[in-house]
């Protein structure tokens, strides 16, 4: 039985059940890449997975749980912020990495569904936030030096320049329609660098 207040999935299982964690994972990505949250279904992870039914069951409980474990992974596994010296550089190296995200085309399906999803599932909606507040502060440190290198205003948001750069990107994916390519990603962190600078997210 889960802990109270803990959402079923998101406690590490340690030694041989990693294996089938990754498995089922996987297998949730691709099931939800395919046919959206709607249609997520823990017996099909679980073939997909090659996995006991039950055995997916007792450790998730719901879809809700396994999207928040998911989404707790791809954010533990994601890439390593840039460090380059230069806040120019580290912020396009950003916009291009949430680039090959959106245009990849198992990853821009998954991230269409679960943003989708969260829109009517307040736990969907808390593992997103999650998910986005540990890469926003992962990257957030690209501001941070650059403050301190002299680059940026004293009392810059670090936060809020990190999200400046992907908010363009989302808009293009999930809105607009426009084209997601590395002009638009060097435009976004080249517009927030020059925003950064001007004062515009000093607090």
């Amino acid at each position: 039985m889960a802990s109270e207040g803990v959402e079923p999935g998101t406690v590490r299982p340690g030694g041989r059940t990693a294996r089938v964690r990754e498995a089922v994972l996987r297998a949730a990505g691709d099931a939800l890449a395919e046919h959206g949250f709607d249609r997520l279904d823990l017996a099909d992870v679980a073939r997909r997975a090659e996995v006991g039914k039950t055995t997916v069951y007792r450790r998730w409980s719901s879809p809700t749980g396994l999207i928040a474990d998911l989404l707790d992974d791809m954010a533990e596994q994601s890439s390593p912020r840039a460090r380059t010296g230069s806040l120019a550089d580290d912020l396009r190296a950003n916009a291009r990495l949430v680039l090959k995200t959106l245009t990849d085309p198992r990853q821009g399906a998954l991230f269409r569904s679960v943003i989708a999803a969260a829109t009517c599932d307040p736990r969907t909606a808390q593992a997103l936030h999650r998910f986005y507040a540990v890469r926003v502060g992962e990257w957030s440190g690209c501001v941070t030096e650059a403050v301190e290198r002299g680059e940026l205003p004293a009392g810059t948001d670090a936060d809020e320049v990190v999200r400046a750069v992907s908010a363009p990107l989302y808009y293009r994916l999930l809105a607009s329609g426009d084209p997601l390519d590395e002009a638009a990603a060097d435009r976004a962190a080249e517009a927030a660098v020059l925003a950064a600078k001007a004062g515009a997210y000093v607090n």
